[in-house]
């Protein structure tokens, strides 16, 4: 079961930080999740339309230059990183999904990517996910070598079928959802699942259980270091 980082390790680290993705790196997670907005043509990472939850401002992203954005306090004195920086940061020490929060950022996070495999990295370093699937769709088009994760959550009447029509190749999913139903039919039409926001070593455990393909958590280590104990439970 794969462990990947929400946000960096956003449980003990500001989130979308460039401190919080080290962290997550140093704690073991094998994929750091990020969510990337356009503004003023370039990609910021951030989760919110408004910087208020997560720096020292207030107000929408609108009201702010990319420079005044930038000299925002994201947390512990940390600022508001662009998709290069993330990239840089990580190194291909460990994959990347990016969460598309708006269509403006589509066209430009395709053309940070193909800069970055033309440096070496590999399409199957990322992946591309987004409640918005008619922008997965477009990517699918326009790059049919990256993994698409189709978000959702909720499960849909033809349960997985939506995701294996979008192209995707793993389904991620809302943790007061999901049942046994749409992990086995995700499976089956040859489907990862990933499930948000998992952070309970009892969720752990069910999930593992109902056979998950990666969770996604705000604190890699305390994830790790379950699957860590139940490798060694299960060692004869």
């Amino acid at each position: 079961m794969l462990c990947i980082g929400h946000r960096g390790a956003r449980g003990q680290s500001p989130e979308n930080t460039l401190a919080s993705i080290a962290l997550g790196i140093t704690q073991g997670a094998q994929w750091i999740e990020i969510d990337v907005r356009q503004h003023s043509g370039e990609l910021i990472i951030i989760h919110d339309e408004y910087v208020d939850r997560t720096t020292n401002g207030l107000g929408s992203l609108a009201d702010f230059s990319l420079s005044q954005l930038r000299q925002l306090d994201a947390g512990n004195g940390q600022q508001i990183p662009l998709l290069a920086e993330v990239i840089r940061l990580i190194d291909r020490r460990v994959k990347l999904n990016i969460e598309l929060k708006d269509s403006a950022s589509n066209a430009l996070v395709l053309q940070c990517i193909e800069e970055f495999v033309q440096q070496g990295w590999q399409y199957q370093d990322f992946m591309i996910s987004s409640f918005i699937h008619p922008d997965l769709v477009w990517f699918k088009q326009q790059q049919p070598s990256l993994a698409i994760g189709a978000l959702s959550a909720g499960v849909m009447v033809n349960y997985a079928q939506f995701a294996q029509d979008l192209g995707a190749s793993a389904i991620n999913l809302c943790d007061d959802s999901i049942n046994q139903t749409i992990i086995d039919d995700s499976h089956a039409r040859g489907l990862k699942v990933f499930v948000y926001t998992v952070n309970d070593p009892r969720e752990f455990k069910r999930f593992h259980a109902m056979g998950v393909d990666g969770l996604f958590t705000d604190y890699p280590a305390r994830l790790n270091q379950w699957l860590c104990d139940n490798n060694k439970t299960q060692s004869p």
